[in-house]
């Protein structure tokens, strides 16, 4: 009992509440810190900040305003504009405001001798006021902080890029496939999903080019991506582009069609199946002829009207035979038409017959279409020879 009353004593001790209060504040502040970084917390810690600023700034303005500038108090309202939600920069901005009032009257007149507030020094302080409140108002609308805009363009960057990702093949298949986005941008209108289905025998990749190109195309490329990725595998091969269409229409896009192939490939036999969606054809080289054949599957665009039907094209890859699927961008520009691209493209594929297409894909974009400003996109399938 008594060991108890001490230990109870001792935590009632003023050393041990403020110990206590100062953790409960710390916490605080953490928690606070998180919910600020991630967008959800009030940003009165970057406005307390900030407003610290203007004094230090107008007292050194005051004490010498030949090396510190009555302009500089534009450096917070920049900043203000970057991390504060619209209100808080209000308040900023009656803060700045009345600095410069103060600056002006102490230092005096601006005719009377240089480093004064001049009319030219309001006019750059309130330019950048304006400019940061426009770029405040964008991103409270958007409801994305800028600390983190960067970091989902990033995320969803990544994300179209490991859903193009192929899936491990058996041995005795090589698949590989590039991506050249247009203008040397982030994002890409052609997209890729694939998925081994029906126990791993069988490979059903899908190359899709959505309407537009680089960043206007890319965000409906993430979507459609999503939809499409979905969609494969819990289908059978012949109602995927049927269902694709139906996905396209309910969006009700302005600029909604697409273009897609869908590749349906045994990986015992080697026998495929494609299926097309008004995209360019598939191009397969036997090896036993050493030419290029043109694999032409007919159905219309996705996303153009209801009911659209969509017939495929068989073949079979052979030890040696390669299949190249791929998207306009690639074999297709405003001075050359879609069959001289692909004469171009079969040319330089030509290179690679005798030492093999590992590595081609990405060679190949760039001697046939390395400066096009369109989305490029090629995929190889490549059954081995038993000594590749």
């Amino acid at each position: 009992m008594a060991a108890g009353r001490e230990r109870r004593a001792e935590a009632d001790t003023f050393a041990a509440r403020c110990k206590k209060q100062l953790h409960r504040v710390r916490t605080g502040l953490r928690r606070s810190a998180v919910d600020y970084f991630r967008g959800d917390g009030s940003d009165w810690v970057a406005l307390a900040a900030l407003l610290l600023t203007i004094p230090v700034i107008t007292g050194a303005t005051l004490v010498n305003s030949v090396w510190f500038s009555p302009a500089a108090l534009v450096l917070p309202i920049v900043a203000g504009g970057l991390v504060l939600r619209p209100a808080s920069l209000l308040g900023l901005y009656a803060a700045a405001a009345t600095a410069l009032i103060i600056e002006s009257v102490k230092l005096g007149p601006y005719t009377e001798g240089p480093s004064r507030v001049t009319p030219g020094t309001v006019l750059v302080v309130a330019a950048c006021g304006f400019f940061g409140l426009l770029i405040a108002q964008f991103r409270s609308r958007v409801g994305v902080p800028w600390r983190r805009g960067g970091t989902m363009l990033f995320d969803l960057r990544e994300r179209i890029r490991v859903q193009s990702k192929l899936p491990k093949l058996p041995v005795g298949w090589h698949r590989e496939m590039a991506l050249r986005p247009a203008g040397g941008q982030s994002f890409s209108g052609d997209f890729v999903v694939a998925a081994r289905t029906n126990g791993g025998r069988t490979l059903e990749v899908v190359l899709t080019d959505v309407s537009g190109k680089g960043m206007d195309a890319g965000s409906r490329a993430l979507l459609l991506s999503g939809a499409f990725g979905g969609l494969l595998g819990s289908l059978p091969p012949h109602a995927f582009l049927p269902a694709a269409n139906g996905y396209l229409l309910r969006q009700d896009w302005d600029e909604g069609f697409a273009t897609s192939i869908h590749l349906v490939l045994d990986l015992d036999s080697g026998d495929y199946e494609l299926f097309s969606a008004g995209h360019p054809p598939g191009l397969q080289l036997s090896a036993g002829s050493g030419r290029w054949e043109e694999k032409s599957a007919e159905g219309p665009l996705l996303g153009v009207y209801d009911g659209a039907q969509f017939d495929s094209v068989k073949g079979t890859l052979r030890p040696g035979d390669v299949l190249m699927l791929f998207t306009d961008g690639l074999v297709e520009t405003s001075d050359r038409d879609i069959a001289e691209g692909m004469d171009r493209l079969t040319g330089e594929a030509d290179r690679y017959v005798a030492g093999g297409f590992h590595g081609a894909a990405w060679h190949l974009i760039e001697a046939v279409a390395r400066d096009v400003n369109d989305d490029r996109a090629l995929l190889l399938i490549c059954r081995e020879t038993s000594g590749g």
